[in-house]
């Protein structure tokens, strides 16, 4: 191997060939599209005993209707990638950095304020954490959204959606379809 006219030593070209490896292989995975989690899991398997898995509660936004929000207010998101029967995860790795997975942080049962139980579950990720899932849709946050009550992620790609409480993506209220901002959209 040449470059520029100088021959490189074979211990820096396996040194070359390797870090290159894995630059292609942190692009691949940066798509967060293929990979996938394995079905869901009883709601009462994670964590730490006795203590909860996380808070899931409702709030009212004017445009978008009622939507799920963690325990701090930060609006909750669908992935349309993803899938609910069985639930999987396919937003991985830089996804996963835009797209924090709500994860369980507990066995118990999740603390819930406007949200049927019996639609709330897990699902097993890759890395073999625990995300909440919502009538089988894992969960996730959008990390632009800085301040509680935020939706900045709706509807970016075309793919992320607000979650309702039944788990379906949120349409701006008085109908119509939702809107389509670009970027980060995986």
């Amino acid at each position: 191997m040449t470059t520029t006219g100088r021959t490189v030593p074979s211990g820096r070209r396996l040194t070359l060939l390797a870090a290159g490896a894995l630059a292609a292989a942190a692009l691949v995975a940066g798509c967060g599209s293929s990979g996938g989690g394995s079905s869901s899991s009883s709601a009462g398997h994670t964590g730490n005993p006795g203590q909860s898995q996380g808070t899931l509660m409702t709030e009212h936004d004017a445009t978008l209707g009622t939507l799920v929000t963690d325990g701090q207010g930060f609006t909750l998101y669908r992935f349309d990638q993803d899938t609910d029967n069985p639930p999987a995860t396919h937003c991985t790795d830089a996804c996963a950095a835009l797209w924090p997975p709500e994860l369980a942080n507990g066995s118990g049962s999740a603390d819930l304020k406007g949200i049927d139980a019996k639609l709330v579950s897990t699902v097993t990720r890759p890395d073999g954490s625990h995300q909440l899932t919502l009538n089988g849709w894992p969960l996730y946050r959008y990390a632009p959204d800085t301040k509680p009550g935020e939706t900045k992620g709706q509807g970016v790609g075309g793919t992320w959606f607000a979650a309702t409480p039944t788990g379906g993506k949120a349409m701006p209220t008085g109908g119509g379809t939702p809107s389509t901002p670009s970027g980060g959209g995986y």
